[in-house]
């Protein structure tokens, strides 16, 4: 006999063991039987005399493969214990399969049993080949069920990969695209504007030198000047120009950021600066940081400190930062699209972004004020093909792709600290060098 009755554990059987059995019953005739049995079975055998000694041994770090759980006993009975461990409460101890063992032939409480979360039966008394065989089927089955769940997660992880390398490409792609076709037009306008500008200048000081030299033209001629206002014509159209120069320059400038953000036909890490890549996305979603007729502007607030030039890959990292600001701003509108647009509403979204180097470390913060996320939604939010958006508005994979960018194609650390109503704050750790 080498089990011990009084919830230690076996320690003396030198086979390997063929997993951990948890027997909890109240007769310690039968612990002894069916200890030695087990144990004879190079089974590791834990003992309990109740359902609170049970659950107390079940607050350890180490837990059974599988519970043998007798009905009756004094305090909490088995189904009682069983409703416990089963409860959405104890997610550590949740899959681990009981099999209830009674003297009960009743039916109503073996479907009162197997309603309550037990994988089967034993009668008692024992017949111990049954009892083994039953054994080695639920815990088989938990094994292929523990197998398919990890290789389910790995599928999905390989999924995401393949999504995230994909958006990547195809997000690079479409923008160097859109960049290089707006390139060549803008540069002809902007080109062409120059000349223009010079030209309208040379007009403007020859239409001078007629009216210093040829101060009354005839009346045809002064008629058409009071009635074309020729000098407001003349003001205006410099403007006109100026306007167009501008507007060139504005979409050169983005033409330019969207070069950068897509970092088209680069390979490999960089030494780049983030906070560039934070203004070229800002500059790419700087439309949705607009009023609308749903809500006020959104206003943004930024405190970068001195950040070293960091080892990355730019076009992942700025994909993330459009990703945690673009949530933020779904977030404020969350809030106010029920609401009927008000100026004098006080809620006013706001966009915090705060960035830092701390020893061989950059930290940024993007943090909202919008609807914020629940705790239990926290600890899911980057798990792959999770969204609490409405249907249509979330893959479910922008934050399970930054998180993989950052954690495992930077080393860094993805954290998320929210509260429901009042904001949310993502935070980046990134090393300088890897």
């Amino acid at each position: 006999m080498t089990a011990t009755i009084g919830d230690q554990k076996n320690t003396l059987n030198s086979e390997p063991s063929r997993g951990i059995i948890l027997v909890v019953d109240d007769n310690p005739a039968n612990l002894q039987v069916l200890s030695s049995f087990l144990d004879q079975s190079s089974f590791e055998v834990w003992a309990a005399r109740s359902g609170e000694k049970a659950i107390q041994r079940l607050d350890n770090d180490n837990l059974p493969d599988l519970i043998l759980l007798d009905i009756m006993m004094p305090g909490i009975d088995g189904f009682e214990t069983c409703k416990y461990l089963k409860s959405d409460s104890n997610p550590r101890v949740q899959d681990i399969p009981i099999i209830f063992m009674t003297a009960l032939s009743d039916t109503a409480d073996k479907v009162k049993g197997l309603r309550l979360g037990a994988v089967d039966y034993i009668t008692k008394p024992f017949q111990y080949e049954e009892v083994l065989v039953r054994i080695e089927h639920q815990l088989k089955l938990r094994n292929l069920t523990k197998s398919l769940t990890a290789k389910n997660a790995e599928l999905q992880q390989i999924q995401t990969q393949l999504i995230q390398a994909e958006k990547v490409a195809t997000l690079g792609q479409m923008t160097a695209g859109i960049a290089h076709e707006v390139n060549n037009p803008i540069n002809f306008i902007a080109g062409n504007l120059n000349f223009i500008e010079e030209y309208f200048q040379e007009v403007v000081n020859l239409l001078k030198l007629y009216q210093k030299y040829l101060p009354d033209p005839p009346t045809e001629i002064q008629n058409a000047i009071k009635t074309k206002d020729i000098n407001y014509l003349l003001n205006d159209l410099s403007k006109i120009i100026q306007s167009m120069q501008l507007g060139t320059d504005r979409v050169t400038e983005i033409v330019s950021s969207l070069n950068k953000f897509s970092r088209h036909g680069e390979a490999g890490k960089k030494l780049a600066n983030l906070h560039e890549g934070l203004e070229t996305t800002l500059l790419i979603l700087g439309h949705r940081l607009k009023s609308n007729a749903h809500r006020p502007a959104i206003k943004l607030i930024k405190e970068y400190g001195e950040l070293p030039l960091v080892e990355c890959y730019p076009g992942e990292l700025n994909q993330v930062f459009m990703n945690l600001i673009g949530n933020g701003i779904d977030a404020i509108e969350e809030i106010k699209k029920n609401q009927y647009f008000d100026e004098n509403f006080r809620h006013i979204g706001m966009i915090w972004i705060k960035t830092e180097a701390i020893e061989e470390r950059v930290i940024l913060r993007i943090a909202d004020n919008g609807s914020g996320i629940s705790e239990a939604n926290q600890t899911k939010i980057f798990d792959a093909f999770y969204t609490t958006k409405a249907i249509g508005k979330g893959t479910g994979l922008g934050l399970s792709i930054a998180y993989q960018i950052v954690v495992n194609n930077h080393r860094g650390q993805l954290s998320c600290h929210s509260t429901q109503g009042e904001g949310t704050e993502f935070v980046i750790e990134l090393p300088t060098r890897h």
